[in-house]
């Protein structure tokens, strides 16, 4: 990939002499000036604030996130950006719905002819429903496996088996030869839900696959599913309502053993088979009858939009989108005599990291040739639903956006040293992050936890699903004393502050590290900016038409 920078006097050059070396860009003084004006006592400072008490936890639709939206609207005027949200201002409208399960559920199932009640709530529940009150259904079963289609990959659960009109049994999760993103996108439950539609089924029950788990998957439905809605009241982005099948349930692993005794087979054996990428799926001489009664609570919440202009005449209308959440879980349970979930990390750091990159901009004279938007999000820990709506629903054209460099709780907690970028490997970007990184004397390395999923647990996910390149920056492994095990260091911070009132500002900081993501971020945007090509899925990608 060939990138030309805006400013001084020539092409970037791009540096390497060997395959598969990062490549280190020469960007010029101007803008090497423009990123050594981040400054880590101002993501202290805007850390401090947005995990304020006084905010408690802003939670999209109450005071504490209103607080938060007007520090980060002043603060980005205050770097020139311009509003480039509806109707001129700064905001745009995201209609959120709340469905929390009722107290009414009834399940049957019917084997060889014999019928019995499953309990609800503790052998089955049925997926909150944000379009129907009540919801009923009721067909015969078929396991498929995982519920996967990716013949890019090689893999088909549906492979021979007809479920047309049938309900699909399915367990969570992917053979373990496929990539950490292909497997977080491909066990999705809006994608599962597509692909058993796609097949003719018309309902889906997740099963849990462990013996060793709980009876059941705990209830979504007691602390409610959110979606958000259009002007006519269509749910237009959720992370668990499809309306292509009437009914999604889960069982625990005493009803998957249950129903696979009855079709004669060992759940060990088509668990352990299916992880090995060997699909082994099957007609289940069964039926079940079930229905769940919902409730609603519609939240009036917003997304921030701000633009800075490109200087290119024409390719100042594409857009590079730099985004962050702004919301975070409000007040919950208490934990330590605690009940504010304050999100420093989560994601108060990276808006802080945004607002440095806006101050970038404002000191670099010459600005790329693209636009870029900065998208403060909401609804990300509601299921990704502010970056949902904007990414389907943009205050820009949607096909005018080029990129989405997200940044998520970068966990700016030790020296940054190495970086992984998850969603790259997928398209073009990875070439800009590699020359980034080597620019800022980093590493590139492979997602050291894969098993956490996390491609498809934040914002830069809604954009790779409308067909957007997008990427998330995470901490690599290496650690200044050469053990490289940061990853292990990290773990166990998670467990003390992830999603708990503990996370605040008397946490564990590194705003030197955090300085150098807004940088890393930058620079990844920048490039991208002022390249003549927008970027491209790899050829054969599973994202690659989307």
């Amino acid at each position: 990939m060939k990138f030309v920078l805006a400013g001084a006097a020539c092409a970037l050059l791009l540096i390497g002499n060997s395959a598969g070396a990062q490549t280190k860009p020469n960007v010029g003084k101007a803008v090497d000036a423009a990123m050594q004006t981040a400054n880590a006592d101002e993501i202290k400072a805007s850390i401090t604030y947005l995990a304020d008490d006084k905010l408690l936890g802003r939670k999209p639709g109450e005071p504490g996130f209103q607080m938060a939206a007007d520090y980060v609207i002043d603060q980005l005027k205050g770097y020139g950006v311009k509003p480039a949200g509806e109707n001129g201002g700064w905001t745009q409208q995201v209609r959120l719905r709340r469905t929390f399960a009722g107290k009414q559920g009834w399940a049957t199932l019917t084997i060889n002819g014999k019928t019995d009640s499953l309990k609800y709530g503790a052998d089955i529940f049925i997926y909150p429903d944000p379009v129907h009150k009540e919801v009923s259904g009721s067909g015969q079963l078929a396991f498929a496996g995982y519920g996967i289609t990716e013949k890019q990959l090689g893999y088909d659960d549906y492979a021979g088996l007809d479920v047309k009109g049938k309900i699909v049994v399915i367990t969570r999760g992917a053979p373990k030869s496929f990539p950490s993103s292909d497997a977080s996108h491909a066990m999705d439950l809006i994608n599962l839900q597509r692909n058993a539609a796609a097949h003719g089924a018309k309902g889906v029950i997740i099963a849990v696959g462990d013996s060793t788990a709980r009876p059941i998957l705990a209830n979504p439905g007691r602390r409610g599913l959110y979606s958000v809605l259009d002007e006519k009241g269509v749910p237009v982005v959720s992370r668990n309502y499809f309306g292509g099948v009437s009914m999604l349930g889960a069982v625990g692993y005493k009803t998957l053993k249950l129903l696979a005794t009855a079709a004669g087979k060992n759940p060990a054996e088509f668990l352990t088979s299916i992880k090995a990428g060997k699909p082994m799926s099957f007609n289940i001489p069964a039926s079940i009858s079930a229905g769940a009664s919902f409730d609603y609570q519609d939240v009036a919440g917003f997304n921030i939009v701000g633009k800075i202009e490109g200087s290119d005449p024409k390719l100042k209308n594409e857009y590079v989108v730099h985004s962050a959440h702004l919301d975070h879980l409000g007040v919950g349970t208490p934990i330590q005599g605690d009940s504010i979930y304050n999100g420093a990390h989560d994601n108060a750091s990276g808006v802080a990291s945004l607002l440095q990159i806006a101050k970038i901009y404002h000191n670099l004279k010459e600005k790329p040739k693209r636009s870029i938007l900065i998208v403060m999000v909401t609804g990300e820990e509601l299921g990704d639903l502010g970056s949902g709506y904007f990414a389907s629903h943009p205050t820009v054209p949607v096909k005018a956006m080029v990129a989405d460099v997200n940044t998520d709780m970068p966990t700016i907690i030790a020296p940054l040293l190495s970086v992984t970028a998850l969603g790259a490997e997928h398209s073009s970007l990875s070439k800009v992050v590699d020359a980034a990184a080597a620019y800022m004397g980093m590493t590139v390395e492979p997602d050291p936890e894969p098993e956490q999923n996390r491609f498809v647990r934040s914002d830069q996910y809604s954009f790779v699903l409308h067909g957007i390149p997008a990427l998330h920056i995470k901490y690599g492994a290496r650690t200044p004393d050469g053990k490289n095990n940061l990853n292990e260091f990290v773990q166990k911070w998670r467990a003390k502050y992830y999603h708990k009132p503990q996370d605040d500002i008397n946490g564990i900081f590194d705003f030197d590290a955090g300085k150098k993501y807004a940088e890393l971020n930058f620079l990844i945007g920048y490039l991208v900016a002022n390249d003549p090509q927008r970027p491209t899925w790899n050829k054969g990608d599973i994202f690659e038409k989307n």
